[in-house]
């Protein structure tokens, strides 16, 4: 990102609890309909959205990517996910879909995005996710039903659901297939190369604790029937969480929490407490945050927990005094540290790829 640009963006936490101000005193002052948590959630969508458009400004899809997009998980208008994977031998067979049943398949990374839980979608995540693709995976881009509208546990469904999806349709589904020779075509016959038997969850910001809370259902049946929660058949191999909200914090992430949850989050004690429930059975985590993250905090509290509960995890910082790369940073993918990030994070999953 050009520093004119870098100008244009307030530090993330700021911006939050400014945002968070902004709707209190606009709600206190009589002038709110829909309740605080409805403003604020609007507030922080313009202000993401602002930051976002400047960070993507000037991107294209590349061409040596494979992409099928707006397939639908669900009956919401929100619930639908992209696939990306590497054109080529393998990723090229996909036209004509007969052909596609010969390729090779990939394995997956699962990207669960961020934006508070209020904000954000696939076309926000579509290049960094790409970017990801081009490292040799095929990468599940999706988008969630947001808060405040959808309420816990939506999102963790709605992940859930994708997951279904996936292993119900991976040999066959419908969409547009955006291929790089070809343009895009609409096709009923839709080959998806995923290698199921190794998979990688992906967050980011209140993304992680989506995703965390998720691996911990996956890996504990008990967790996941108090959540009547039925996973489907996948294998979940690593999972690597970035500038992470792992846990939430009622003295901290209060608008957040009062978005997320339908009434006192303390209604929702045995259902949250993922953390209780994370064992040894958790996947090797990559942990990562950067010296301008306002959740930095976050990672090594939750390192230990995984320590102490015996999961292999590590711990990445990324910046220096000099050079602060704020939250979410491995998004802006033309940054040579994102860069660095991403390519660290991919050689993690492959580590752990059988």
């Amino acid at each position: 990102m050009r520093n004119n640009e870098k100008c244009a963006i307030l530090t993330a936490g700021a911006a939050v609890s400014k945002v968070a101000n902004a709707a209190v005193n606009k709600f206190a002052g009589g002038e709110a309909r829909k309740g605080i948590e409805f403003l604020y959630a609007e507030r922080v969508r313009q202000l993401f959205f602002r930051n976002d458009e400047i960070r993507d400004r000037g991107l294209t899809a590349p061409d040596d990517i494979v992409r099928v997009t707006d397939l639908a998980y669900g009956e919401d208008p929100q619930q639908v996910l992209d696939v990306y994977y590497p054109a080529g031998p393998a990723g090229g067979a996909v036209d004509p879909p007969e052909e596609a049943q010969q390729a090779s398949l990939f394995p997956v990374i699962v990207s669960v995005h961020g934006g508070g839980y209020v904000y954000g979608d696939k076309e926000r995540y579509q290049y960094y996710c790409m970017s990801l693709a081009q490292r040799g995976f095929a990468v599940v881009n999706f988008s969630y039903r947001l808060a405040p509208e959808f309420r816990f546990p939506a999102q963790l469904e709605d992940t859930n659901a994708v997951m279904r999806f996936l292993c119900e349709n991976a040999k066959t589904t419908s969409g547009v297939v955006c291929i790089p020779s070809g343009g895009n075509k609409t096709t009923s016959g839709v080959v998806l190369p995923l290698d199921l038997s190794n998979v990688f969850m992906a967050g980011d910001s209140a993304g992680v604790q989506i995703a965390v809370q998720y691996c911990v259902a996956v890996t504990e049946p008990a967790y996941a029937k108090k959540l009547s929660m039925d996973i489907p058949p996948f294998t979940l191999r690593a999972c690597a969480f970035n500038c992470g909200l792992y846990v939430q914090d009622p003295r901290k992430d209060r608008m957040m929490m009062r978005c997320f949850f339908d009434g006192p989050a303390e209604r929702y004690t045995e259902k949250m407490d993922y953390a209780g429930n994370l064992s040894k059975h958790f996947p090797p985590s990559f942990l990562m945050t950067s010296t301008g993250d306002f959740l930095r905090e976050r990672a090594e509290p939750f390192a230990a927990l995984l320590t102490g509960r015996g999961v292999e995890n590590e711990v990445h910082v990324y910046g220096d005094d000099k050079n602060k790369p704020g939250h979410v940073f491995h998004c802006d993918f033309r940054e040579p540290l994102a860069k660095i990030c991403n390519d660290d994070e991919c050689a993690f999953f492959r580590r752990h790829a059988k």
